[in-house]
């Protein structure tokens, strides 16, 4: 089938415009945006005495039991730049890409760790996907599913209130990310 010039270079524009706009998304982009730069060094080590040696968190921290979050260690933030830290459970994989369960944020930079359902003292808490604010307690149903926890070191506190909207702190956090780290998770039905 010949296409006419116009109509190849209409094409091309389009493909090279859908890949610009979607090249931002490959690394942590969520809530619709690319906004977290690809430099932010991945250096924090992110470890959980909830979650078993293959990843696997317990029922409690799921829909189907206590619904708490599970607790959580951090090392290697940058210690001079870090002002404050984040947190953001996510399923990248959801139907709804990425579906935020969690974020807490305005975490003292002195903190490296958080017990299971603790808040800590200063910490705020935003809208999840589901529009509460909180923890959503992860539901996977059929097969085990695996999520994310990312522990992001801040060059700021942010200046939102708890329960600040979903997008609002997202963005506020990726333009304040210097550092970040991962721990995956799986949770099972």
């Amino acid at each position: 089938m010949g296409w006419s010039a116009g109509t190849r270079r209409w094409r091309r524009a389009a493909a090279v415009a859908l890949l610009a706009g979607t090249s931002g998304l490959a690394g942590c982009g969520l809530v619709g945006q690319g906004t977290f730069h690809a430099d932010v060094p991945d250096v924090i080590t992110v470890t959980s005495p909830d979650v078993s040696p293959k990843a696997v968190i317990g029922a409690a921290f799921t829909c189907y039991g206590r619904r708490e979050f599970p607790g959580f260690h951090w090392s290697g933030a940058p210690t001079k730049a870090t002002k404050s830290f984040a947190v953001i459970l996510d399923d990248k994989a959801a139907p709804i890409t990425p579906y935020i369960y969690w974020i807490l944020f305005n975490i003292s930079a002195q903190r490296t760790a958080i017990q299971p359902g603790e808040i800590p003292p200063g910490a705020r808490q935003a809208h999840n996907s589901k529009g509460l604010i909180g923890y959503d307690a992860p539901c996977p149903t059929n097969a085990p599913h695996s999520y994310r926890l990312t522990v992001y070191a801040l060059s700021r506190t942010l200046n939102l209130k708890s329960g600040a909207g979903l997008k609002a702190t997202w963005t506020a956090i990726a333009q304040a990310a210097i550092a970040r780290g991962t721990l995956y998770i799986t949770a099972n039905p």
